[in-house]
């Protein structure tokens, strides 16, 4: 097996994501549009040949060596430093892995959709191959490039197949992005200049010798740059009312994906690359971090619609994100990557639930529902499942996770820690209030003849399920990768 694997790790498989995204994308066009079913298939098996190459890279990647893998390096734009340059380490891919799950269980849950199939599968696709890009390149140019493309098909994707102040959500969540977009480019350009180096190379760029306060300027841009994908507080408006508005795919690649490309762009060019700018700015990172904890929770408290109390739940589960990485800790990272992935997991199931409970029932206002348990309980189950996670149950993934970055921000913020920790507290009144009304209580007569999902439309959830629980179970599979890349993170500390 190991021979196998030193043969994997030749291969250009992170090119073959890209390859076999952009085929999904040019195939799908291709068809004809009144071949919806044929679509359909046609997402799936690319998405799910996505999937198997995720969970290979997963596999066949040597945590003994540790250090980026899978290299791909070639000049493209001699004249500006610009290479086409992927590789892996214990940071991008976990996120690479959730994008692959998400993605492929995305499309299943999109199964019943009957409306403009073509397109809308064209778009997931585009939208997906600019978030593996992100996530898999290590050159600035093309880090920005497929920065944008990612951010560009979420406002036909909201627009045309969202509901619920639809146009207003899409264009919110567009101008937001583009004002953070907007912010990155000078942060690059300022690196790219100062470094005397004349590339965009990551990896060049982190030897760099910045002076502390082009470390401070490039690490705030980055910072609120991609912060506001990310959610931080005050910029996470956008963020609820994006994900009540998305359809249901969309949403699960919304607060499953794209939210972790904002806090995977805070830590892979913001703390890789302005080591001191991170750790000036982190007092600042770990009070916004917190405020967004307590606000999404207590928000969150008082909302009856079932997509704005998971929308205000990933405000609060990103700003433990945020406080981890504020700690500038190997531990508060470790804590930090590990909830990126599970949250996106978590998020996408429940997610998936509520989609399925709004095509039959077309509400998602809590005292409208009511006793869905009787009526649907697969369904129900799967929901519960995730909000059980999201309150961090121990078993199930993100405990781990929090667990960690609870931990290191006590021991470096005590009074925010246990501030902190109060938002989780909230955060699991909220989900069983929620939990109580919609799924136990009276049951609405209104709902008793509808069916619970079928096996078919169950994979997807109990796909999603399954990650849970098993990175709940055997946490290190997920740790020991992430600290291969943290404890040699550059200069996190003593530089």
């Amino acid at each position: 097996m190991t021979d196998f694997y030193e043969i994997i790790r030749q291969w250009p498989l992170l090119s073959g994501i890209q390859v076999v995204t952009a085929l999904g994308l040019l195939t799908v066009m291709l068809v004809p549009e009144n071949r919806p079913g044929l679509i359909k298939k046609l997402a799936a098996v690319f998405s799910g040949v996505d999937l198997l190459i995720c969970i290979l890279i997963f596999l066949a990647y040597d945590q003994e060596a540790g250090g980026f893998q899978f290299v791909e390096k070639h000049l493209w734009v001699k004249a500006l430093g610009i290479h086409y340059f992927n590789a892996v380490d214990g940071i991008n891919l976990p996120m690479i892995l959730l994008t692959g799950i998400v993605l492929f269980t995305g499309c299943l849950t999109m199964w019943e959709l009957e409306n403009r199939v073509k397109e809308f599968f064209a778009f997931s696709f585009l939208l997906v191959l600019g978030v593996f890009g992100v996530f898999m390149s290590m050159d600035l140019f093309f880090l920005f490039v497929y920065y944008d493309i990612a951010l560009f098909p979420m406002y036909p994707l909201i627009a045309i197949w969202g509901s619920t102040r639809k146009e207003y959500g899409a264009m919110k969540l567009t101008l937001y992005l583009l004002a953070g977009s907007a912010l990155i480019l000078p942060g690059i350009i300022l690196l790219y200049v100062k470094s005397g180096l004349w590339t965009f190379d990551i990896i060049a760029l982190s030897g760099a010798e910045f002076t502390p306060y082009i470390q401070s300027i490039g690490f705030l841009l980055f910072f609120f740059g991609f912060g506001i994908l990310a959610g931080v507080w005050p910029f996470h408006t956008w963020s609820p009312v994006g994900h009540v508005a998305a359809p249901t795919s969309v949403s699960m690649i919304h607060a499953g994906v794209l939210m972790k490309l904002g806090a995977y762009g805070v830590l892979r060019v913001g703390a890789f690359l302005c080591p001191e700018g991170w750790v000036q700015w982190a007092d600042l990172m770990a009070v916004l971090a917190v405020i967004g904890i307590l606000y999404g929770a207590f928000v969150g408290l008082a909302q009856t619609d079932l997509k704005y109390v998971i929308g205000y739940s990933s405000v609060s589960h990103m700003g433990i994100v945020g406080l981890g990485l504020s700690t500038v800790t190997v531990s508060g990272m470790n804590g930090a990557v590990f909830q990126m992935f599970a949250h996106g997991i978590m998020t996408a199931l429940l997610f998936s639930s509520v989609g399925y409970i709004y095509d039959k029932t077309h509400t998602k206002t809590t005292f409208e529902l009511g006793g869905m348990s009787r009526n649907m309980p697969v369904i129900s189950g799967f929901f519960i499942l995730a909000a059980l996670a999201g309150v961090g149950v121990p078993c199930l993934a993100s405990f781990w996770a929090e667990l960690l970055v609870f931990i290191s921000a006590v021991k470096v913020y005590p009074v925010r820690g246990i501030l902190a920790i109060s938002g989780l507290l909230i955060s699991a009144l909220f989900m069983l209030r929620v939990v109580m009304k919609t799924y136990y209580g009276p049951a609405n007569e209104k709902y008793a003849g509808l069916s619970d999902v079928t096996a078919w439309l169950a994979t997807p959830r109990v796909i999603l399920a399954g990650v849970i629980v098993f990175f709940g179970l055997f946490p290190w599979l997920m740790l020991n990768l992430i600290q291969t890349a943290t404890v040699s993170f550059p200069k996190v500390m003593g530089f």
